[in-house]
Parts: structure tokens; C-alpha cells; sequence
């Protein structure tokens, strides 16, 4: 069943942004608050694993915890969506990372893939976590989960920052099994595909290109 999770009425949440968003917000500022959003994104997302119980030793006696039962996949799609999969790896040190690289054709304006790696899905319980700041008109999103799902991938979950309405119903009239985490869902798409209010081109920001 299709679901968007917003985290903006957070107050960590809706601070970051406000950086974020912010043209005055020099590189390191940038990527910090990006992390800081990814994390806390992640941290919703994760909510849901599947866990198992496992006695644990203290230095006082045995107690019990409940510990992941599944492989934890951590797919970016390139570049952009780099500056999430480290605090992915920060807080799941033990998760497995794909990749998937998209261009634009300039022609068709479709998304194309110039770089995948990523295993055979069906053979063992995964959760996979496809990773893009933002999703705009939803078409490299369903690009990549198409890639995806050929791989024999059950379990999506899309993470991103910031996201347009445009994009979510593209992604859920595809996908409908597909579920959307994010900080914050804006107001539309201008004329040339940039989300309003935004923050401009998340990958250069990040990178400082």
C-alpha cells in the first residue's frame, strides 16, 4: 500500500531545511544539514525492520534485545544521492551498498542508466532502501526502481529530502507497493522541472560543483 511519510512538522526537521534551503548556505553548511536530514529520514524508514529476540550478556546478567533479521540494502542513485547513503552506513555499518547511475537523454528526455551494480535480490530477505534527495517529476525514481524490481527486489522503501507532488503520484501510479520517506513534500514543479520552493540542484550544492 502506497504511503508518503512527511517529517516536516519536526522541529530538528523544519530547522535543516530552513538551511537547506537557504541560498546563503555555504558547502560544508549544506552537507551537514543534509546529513543531519538523512539520518533522521533513515531513522523513520528503518522503523518497521524486521527483528528477531537475542540474548545478550551485560557485565551484570543475560537480558534480552531484538536484533535485525534481514539484509539492509542501501541503493543511491548517482551522484546525488551519495550524501545520504553515508549516514545510511554510519547508522547500519553492517548494510550492504548498491548503485545505480541515470542520465537524461536529451532527445526523449527519458531517464537512461549508464551504471548499475546490484545483486540478485530474489535470493535471500532484504529490505531495500533506494536513496535521491529529491524526487521531482518521479522519472529516474521509477527508473530506478524498475532496475530494481528486475533484480527481484520485494521490499522498497524511496528515502529522499525533499519532494515534488508531481513526483509522488508518478512514482505511486507505478509502483503503488513502493513507500515514500521524506522531510518535507513542496508545492510543485516550475516550468523546467525544478521543485518550488525547493533548494536548487541538490548534487551541486552537496558537492560544491
Amino acid at each position: 500500500m502506497s504511503q508518503v511519510i512527511e517529517l516536516k512538522s519536526h522541529p530538528l526537521v523544519s530547522h535543516n531545511l530552513a538551511i537547506l534551503r537557504s541560498k546563503d548556505t555555504d558547502t560544508q553548511g549544506f552537507r551537514e544539514a543534509a546529513q543531519r536530514l538523512s539520518t533522521m529520514v533513515l531513522v523513520a524508514a528503518t522503523e518497521s525492520l524486521k527483528t528477531v529476540q537475542q540474548d545478550v550478556e551485560t557485565p551484570l546478567q543475560t537480558t534480552s534485545e531484538r536484533v535485525l533479521a534481514e539484509e539492509i540494502w542501501f541503493i543511491p542513485v548517482l551522484r546525488a544521492g551519495l550524501a545520504m547513503v553515508d549516514m545510511g552506513l554510519r547508522l547500519l555499518p553492517g548494510a550492504h551498498v548498491g548503485f545505480v547511475g541515470l542520465y537524461r537523454d536529451e532527445d526523449s528526455l527519458e531517464p537512461q542508466h549508464y551504471y548499475k551494480n546490484l545483486p540478485d535480490f530474489s535470493q535471500s530477505t532484504q529490505s531495500c532502501f533506494l536513496m535521491d534527495p529529491m524526487l521531482a517529476t518521479g522519472g529516474s525514481a521509477c527508473a530506478a526502481i524498475d532496475l530494481l524490481k528486475a533484480q527481484g527486489a520485494a521490499d522498497i522503501k524511496l528515502l529522499t529530502i525533499i519532494c515534488a507532488p508531481e513526483g509522488i503520484k508518478e512514482v505511486f501510479t507505478k509502483y503503488p507497493d513502493v513507500s515514500i520517506f521524506t522531510a518535507s513534500v513542496d508545492e510543485r514543479l516550475n516550468d523546467v522541472g525544478y521543485i518550488i520552493p525547493g533548494l536548487g540542484d541538490a548534487g551541486d550544492r552537496y558537492f560544491g560543483t
